[in-house]
């Protein structure tokens, strides 16, 4: 693990080179690097002072890698029109490097710091390459909600090495019956995910987000709140078989809730942000039920939206670059103008809301027997979830690939290869992934 650490760091004179390609050809190779180190069976391993790696963070970094990588791809705006992009890539090397030391740290203050430091690349992201004025209030948002739920986590964790005298995952195996604690503890993840009633900050983030942005935080940042709950559910099991009903309840309707706000939505970001709560709803309800199936669930749910979601902003962005906007009823008839990007939106539709053979629908079917053998009452609002998702699914892609294209557009052009390869590769290992779908589940 240290050697992908020296490596990063090793990477930052390379992210202030005029050389944009270079710097992506160097994320993609240490992705690679990364895969040769796969271990087939589910124990810890690569154990190097405070960093180590099983399948559930292996899998988180994997993630982090293939869509940072992904996201300079989607940016070449900023490399054509020199908006700072070595600024831009030293952000990113700043994201991965907290990304990759939040996922394999073995050690829960320093998971804790790594955890809050990502939080700076995203901001500076936003409010750096943003579109409109309203991105300081984004960037606010993102921060005051993310910051407001993390202190109490930081006060929970002197009480833990108090009474513990460590703070090694290993070490943490003794079950706490306090409420205030579990709140504490866990609210920093339930504001990450983020949990219906604290989610607000998330619609507005995506929205005033540039394309990159948009991406870690659908990609990578949301999956955050999963981990952290699943590297900590071993303290919780006392309070969560008490308490769970409670955010199982919220997640779904909430869910359903959110499903039906993205019916209503005319800005196509807007409505794939909102599609985001609902399926992490989901994750949330999942690792709730406390059972192999909704946690296995919940860790294919995360790396399948991470995929999809980051996948269908790229579409989003492709026409915001052409037509200057992001709102439905100017992005129509698609399909006449671009009719080879539009298998790439079906494509991409169909996954989200759980088509085969995506890796959605691995997902789905795992935290629906996961939720259903909790309780059958979990029926009424799992498929009203699943339709709704099929209908806001179908709903963005008919209401932008159909009807009369706007008479208003001046010159237009088609798909670059850059942008087919980057589509290319969000679908390929979303929808490959269903063949090898029993290593995704083995972590327990």
């Amino acid at each position: 693990m240290m050697k992908f650490m020296f490596m990063m760091l090793f990477m930052i004179p390379l992210s202030f080179l005029k050389n944009f390609w270079f710097n992506q050809f160097v994320y993609f190779i240490m992705f690679f690097l990364f895969l040769m180190n796969f271990s087939f069976n589910y124990m810890v391993y690569s154990i190097s002072y405070f960093l180590g790696c099983d399948l559930l963070s292996y899998m988180m970094i994997l993630l982090s890698f293939w869509i940072c990588s992904l996201m300079i791809l989607a940016s070449s705006k900023i490399y054509l029109y020199n908006m700072y992009y070595k600024l831009f890539m030293f952000m990113m090397l700043m994201m991965i490097f907290s990304l990759f030391m939040t996922f394999s740290s073995l050690n829960l203050f320093i998971f804790y710091l790594f955890f809050e430091m990502s939080l700076i690349p995203t901001l500076v992201l936003i409010i750096g390459w943003g579109y409109q004025p309203e991105r300081i209030q984004a960037g606010a948002y993102l921060l005051f909600y993310t910051m407001l739920a993390s202190l109490p986590m930081m006060i929970s964790l002197f009480i833990y090495y108090k009474n513990l005298g460590s703070l090694n995952f290993f070490l943490m195996n003794y079950s706490i019956e306090n409420f205030y604690i579990f709140m504490s503890m866990n609210m920093v993840f339930l504001v990450k995910m983020p949990m219906y009633f604290v989610h607000l900050w998330l619609p507005k983030a995506h929205v005033e987000a540039p394309v990159s942005g948009s991406m870690i935080l659908a990609g990578v940042m949301l999956k955050l709140g999963g981990y952290g709950m699943m590297r900590l559910m071993i303290n919780f099991q006392l309070m969560i078989m008490k308490f769970n009903y409670m955010f199982i309840m919220i997640s779904l309707v909430g869910g359903f809730y959110v499903s039906m706000i993205c019916l209503r939505q005319t800005d196509m970001k807007s409505l794939i942000a909102y599609s985001s709560v609902a399926h992490m709803g989901l994750c949330l309800a999942g690792i709730m039920t406390l059972n192999y199936w909704g946690l296995s669930g919940s860790l294919v749910m995360m790396i399948a939206h991470g995929l999809c979601s980051s996948g269908l902003f790229c579409l989003a962005n492709i026409s915001y670059e052409r037509l200057m906007s992001r709102s439905l009823f100017l992005n129509k008839g698609l399909m006449n103008l671009m009719p080879s990007m539009s298998l790439w939106w079906f494509l991409l539709s169909s996954s989200n809301m759980a088509a085969p053979p995506s890796l959605n629908l691995v997902g789905e079917i795992f935290l629906i027997n996961s939720l259903v053998s909790w309780s059958i009452l979990t029926m009424i609002m799992l498929s009203l979830m699943s339709f709704f998702s099929a209908a806001y699914s179908l709903y963005l892609y008919s209401y932008s690939q159909h009807g009369k294209i706007y008479s208003g557009l001046y010159s237009f052009s088609l798909g670059y290869v850059r942008e087919f390869l980057l589509l290319l590769l969000h679908w390929f290992p979303l929808n490959i992934l269903i063949l090898k779908s029993e290593y995704l589940i083995q972590w327990i």
